[in-house]
């Protein structure tokens, strides 16, 4: 007798479904956009140039979708970058010694610092606009970069050390370690930061779409240079378009990636409270029950197991007489020599390229510029700390609230700081405001949501039996902060409050200096002298203003943030 199968298992293995159909729409969709955008990028770029950016909002969307692609570009290589960089400077005790260093300073290069490179980037395409694309997508790039670096960072050093000992009992490999335990694990972090970093992108969107360096121009359609153009005709209307545009392109963000990665981060959770409702997203249904997305995770997979192979069991060699501890010695020597000689042949050419065109005088006002930058960073993360600690706590320990508060926050974290420039500039000077005091806080505008979003992935992370054994031992009022609630958190605070720090220098390249129209306004400090000197394409005094803002955050991070840290990880780590 033959034994056919009934026809509802034939129509569920070979009918598409529901989530088949939404899953093929959206894939053909990002691939033929993704088609066009490819084409264009083979085009001329005196054609780009002889094509204005217009207010018309019927060209919106296809400026607002260019955005979206060069943001999602970036976003891929801001992770690559993470996932390399950081996991080096971990795992290496004398690459941490140079790498950390330099991603202080690199997160608080102002972005118009980078926008030198735009002559390098056009020059590998010479006419064409991928040359200019790359450049922008740099730009993105370095906004979003070293905030998930940090992040990623702070989570591989934090492993507890039960998780660490059973890796080693199951003899796992570096690759299968790697992707076993430690991307698990930096995972929630990670996926809150990487929002963050979207969100950064956003608001350095005019400066990396309308870039002005001396001569050289670059104006790509986008949202960025929509809104520049827009500031500059002072059109308030074309302002809420933008506005507009900006929050839907956010919103399908938040729906078909962070959403989903949101809900799937329940999967790497340290503990797993009982009773506790997972986040939900359709998006990740959809990927979760889609035949047609099942083959990309097949390949994902078989891309993952390649290396997954067991590590031989390592016994800890005992050292005999003192040979291996002088040849270590040695080699730290040898290598923090190697180091410094670096570090001075760099500064001797710094020096030499700024001082053969600068006045030494200068370089004493451009210092003292800086002290005045310094005082707004530290007072206005001060603030924001005061503020957004206890609600981050609030918010991270209720899942559903996170999960409402996760695009709004984005959203204003997203929103350009360029956007406030008529109510602003407007209200200071109808007021007859003091600019060096009011347009202050717009340096912290965009930052301060890292520390907010670092504060709730640790607020999420708070264990339940911790919180549990306070209730039942009634710890209320300060002592709960004290003991539980700042304890849990602080590790992830200071995460955040060292790339608000770092962000908040960036960002004064766009806080101290205004435009809205004909009106200008500027606040003596760091970033305006870096904005004007990088509009008048005045290059040694571009280095000299980046210098020292690298310099004050050096040393801010070594003399302060870095004890924090390394208390946050000898005395607050869970283990």
């Amino acid at each position: 007798m033959r034994f056919q199968l009934p026809i509802s298992v034939l129509k569920h293995r070979y009918v598409p479904g529901k989530w088949d159909v939404i899953a093929f729409v959206l894939v053909f969709a990002f691939f033929a956009y993704l088609g066009d955008t490819a084409h264009r990028l083979t085009g001329s770029l005196a054609y780009l140039e002889a094509q204005p950016i217009s207010l018309n909002p019927r060209y919106l969307p296809g400026y607002a979708a260019q955005t979206a692609l060069r943001m999602l570009v970036a976003m891929v290589a801001s992770l690559i970058f993470t996932f390399t960089y950081a996991t080096l400077a971990a795992k290496s005790r004398r690459a941490a010694s140079v790498l950390v260093p330099l991603l202080d300073i690199l997160q608080s290069v102002p972005i118009l610092g980078f926008s030198i490179t735009i002559v390098f980037f056009l020059s590998l395409t010479p006419g064409r606009v991928a040359g200019a694309e790359l450049a922008a997508i740099f730009l993105v790039f370095t906004s979003q970069a070293w905030n998930m670096a940090f992040s990623f960072y702070h989570s591989l050093r934090s492993i507890p050390d039960e998780l660490d000992e059973a890796a080693r009992a199951f003899h796992l490999g570096p690759w299968m370690r790697f992707w076993k335990l430690e991307v698990p694990f930096a995972m929630p972090a990670l996926i809150w930061n990487m929002m963050m970093s979207m969100s950064g992108g956003w608001f350095f969107v005019v400066a990396a779409e309308a870039i002005s360096v001396g001569h050289t121009t670059v104006t790509l359609p986008g949202v960025g240079s929509y809104i520049a153009r827009a500031i500059e005709e002072r059109s308030l209307t074309a302002i809420g378009w933008a506005i507009l545009a900006m929050f839907i392109v956010i919103l399908i963000y938040d729906q078909l990636l962070f959403r989903p990665l949101t809900a799937s981060a329940d999967w790497f959770r340290l503990e797993q409270e009982a009773g506790l409702t997972p986040s939900s997203s359709w998006a990740l249904t959809m990927m979760r029950r889609s035949r047609l997305l099942a083959f990309g995770r097949s390949a994902f997979g078989a891309v993952l197991q390649v290396g997954f192979n067991r590590g031989p069991v390592r016994r800890p060699k005992l050292p005999s007489g003192g040979g291996p501890h002088v040849s270590t010695r040695w080699g730290d020597a040898a290598w923090y020599a190697a180091v410094a000689a670096v570090v001075g042949l760099a500064v001797w050419r710094i020096g030499h390229f700024v001082l053969a065109r600068v006045p030494l005088a200068e370089v004493g006002h451009v210092v003292g510029l800086g002290f005045l930058t310094l005082i707004r960073v530290v007072v206005l993360i001060a603030l924001a700390s005061a503020v957004w600690v206890p609600i981050g706590v609030y918010v991270g320990m209720r899942p559903r609230l996170a999960s409402a508060v996760q695009p709004i926050a984005q959203f204003l974290a997203a929103f350009p700081v360029n956007l406030l420039f008529p109510i602003v500039v407007s209200g200071i000077v109808a007021f007859k405001l003091n600019p060096n005091i009011w347009l202050s806080p717009l340096m912290v505008l965009g930052t301060q949501w890292y520390i907010l979003f670092n504060v709730i992935v640790g607020a999420s992370s708070l264990s339940a039996d911790l919180r549990y054994a306070g209730e039942n031992l009634g710890v209320r009022g300060w002592l709960w902060w004290r003991r539980i609630a700042l304890p849990a958190v602080f590790p992830f605070y200071v995460t955040g409050a060292i790339t608000a720090s770092g962000g908040s220098w960036n960002a004064s390249i766009v806080a101290e200096v205004a435009n809205w129209g004909s009106k200008h306004l500027t606040a003596a400090g760091l970033g305006e002298y870096i904005a004007d000197a990088t509009s008048a394409g005045d290059f040694p005094r571009t280095v000299l203003g980046i210098a020292v803002m690298s310099l004050f955050v050096v040393v801010l991070n070594r003399l302060f943030w870095r004890p924090l840290y390394a208390r946050a990880e000898r005395k607050f780590r869970v283990s």
